[in-house]
């Protein structure tokens, strides 16, 4: 066969190929008779890898050995800047370092990193091939530096190493030097989450509040990372609970980005500022509802987080919810109180947000929410045992006990009231007129009065039933009131009839 290019990918004979896949799989006898054929040992692939490159990345020592009694060049380098003694270093092969050192290769190579042998076989764990480096090479710097300003150390942390953290601490190296991200050892080890790890560096009495270039602690990265053990280890270390960043980020802010429930809990038990403000004023609240973690939320009102604080566009937590549709979040703000007239750089409500969004179930409970809070205001000093005890929801009502009533307000929003009489029924029930524009401003054509008349009535029910009060004697004094006697006389008596009504009209 012709010993032509492998491929329009490679610049290798086929030969050249099968000599590099020999020297891949130890294969010393295939190799020797492709050399007594004449292959060049010293070919280079498309990334200028040799097979001695290989041998030494494999840990075959045979292959090796062969490879250099035939005048292999030692030092030579692939496009990445590795040569046989970086790749032996990297793969953890001992004997093929100590083979190409004994053959003149040169100790204080580096790749186009600038990773040298120490830092190769830190970042790998690889504690043999590092004490023979430390105990038996000359001129090894411990503290040497890449070209990212990291030492063995930093690498040696940055990926869990924790035998080589031992040993390069044992060995003297500089625990506290910061790379040229301005990160340490223990930023890169919280930053991966290394609990046993930042425990030893820890130890070692560096200070645990040290910054980077953007001014994130160790505990900044672990919050970021969801990392509970390493969350955990620096608060007992005593560290800055409340540390914020450049851009003001507390650790809690990075948890709420996340939704890491588990280190929300941890961080609130440490007393951590909750109601902290970043760069865009934004709280660890702001950033749950935005990021829609219900959960983080909770746990945040839960633990009495200011609901009301604005952020840079002066959205409430509430507004951003709206704006988003979140109906889980809504409900539970919701039920723990708000103030519902406040008013974003627009000038818009929470509710004027929903509507615009035409998130329709939202601005039904959010106008729930207001009558609510207007008649628990009203009857502060009155018998509010009615509700009390009770589970409060604004949601839309599904309850089989209320089915009764929701089928008689269907049948009248949707056949009995004229165009314009719901409007006259909100306003006898005291509806603003907020609430009655963000009901209207959902528009499904002509007979669009059907639909808000059926919302607006289902969110009369909801305050109606809060508050203890017959929703059927309720109906009949509204339609009275707008001049419907006929149909309030006419719910009345169906309402009688209905023997399976929950709230027959005796009183009437």
């Amino acid at each position: 066969m012709e010993d032509d290019l492998v491929s329009e990918d490679d610049i290798l004979l086929r030969s050249e190929k099968e000599f590099h896949d020999a020297a891949k799989r130890n294969d010393t006898d295939r190799m020797q008779e492709l050399i007594r054929r004449g292959v060049d040992v010293k070919a280079k692939n498309n990334i200028d890898r040799k097979a001695l490159h290989w041998a030494a990345g494999a840990g075959h020592e045979q292959a090796l050995r062969l490879l250099l009694q035939h005048d292999a060049t030692v030092d030579d380098e692939d496009c990445f800047g590795m040569n046989a003694l970086l790749l032996a270093s990297w793969f953890g092969h001992l004997k093929i370092l100590q083979i190409l050192v004994n053959a003149g290769a040169k100790i204080n190579c580096e790749n186009k990193n600038g990773l040298n042998l120490l830092h190769c076989a830190a970042q790998r764990g690889h504690i043999k091939v590092m004490e023979f480096i430390m105990e038996d090479l000359e001129d090894v710097r411990v503290d040497k530096l890449d070209k990212s300003g990291r030492t063995a150390f930093h690498l040696a942390a940055e990926h869990g190493q924790l035998e080589v953290v031992e040993f390069l601490i044992g060995s003297g190296c500089t625990h506290g030097l910061k790379d040229k991200e301005q990160n340490t050892a223990l930023h890169l080890a919280a930053k991966n989450g290394y609990s046993k790890v930042l425990q030893k560096i820890v130890e070692t009495g560096v200070d645990v509040d040290e910054k980077n270039i953007e001014g994130l602690t160790a505990l900044h990265f672990s919050a970021e990372g969801g990392h509970y053990e390493c969350v955990k280890l620096l608060l007992e270390s005593g560290c800055d609970i409340n540390a914020q960043t450049y851009k003001n980020m507390s650790a809690l802010h990075y948890v709420a980005l996340h939704g890491y429930e588990n280190v929300v809990r941890l961080l609130l038990e440490g007393g951590i500022n909750m109601d902290a403000v970043n760069n865009q004023h934004a709280t660890p609240l702001h950033i749950a509802v935005l990021s829609n973690f219900p959960g983080t939320v909770k746990l945040l009102i839960d633990d009495k987080c200011d609901l009301d604080i604005a952020d840079s566009r002066q959205q409430t937590a509430l507004h951003i919810a709206a704006e988003h549709g979140r109906q889980d979040i809504a409900e539970m703000i919701l039920i723990a109180g708000v103030n519902l007239k406040l008013l974003d750089k627009q000038g818009k409500t929470s509710l004027d947000v929903a509507a615009r969004g035409n998130h329709v179930n939202l601005v039904d409970m959010i106008i729930k929410a207001d009558r609510f809070y207007k008649w628990e205001n009203d009857n502060l000093n009155s018998d509010s045992s009615s509700w009390v005890g009770k589970h409060l929801s604004f949601r839309q009502d599904h309850r089989l006990e209320t089915q009764h009533i929701r089928s008689v307000i269907w049948r009248l929003a949707t056949k009995y009231l004229k165009p314009g009489e719901w409007k006259k029924l909100a306003h006898y029930w005291k509806f603003t007129e907020a609430h009655i524009r963000a009901i209207e401003q959902q528009w499904t054509g002509t007979k669009s009065y059907k639909e808000h008349g059926h919302r607006m009535l289902l969110i009369w029910l909801h305050g109606v039933i809060v508050a203890g009060e017959n929703p059927i004697k309720g109906l009949y004094e509204g339609l009275v009131g707008i001049a419907r006697r006929d149909l309030a006389e006419s719910i009345r008596r169906k309402a009688n009839a209905d023997t399976n009504s929950p709230k027959k009209c005796i009183t009437m």
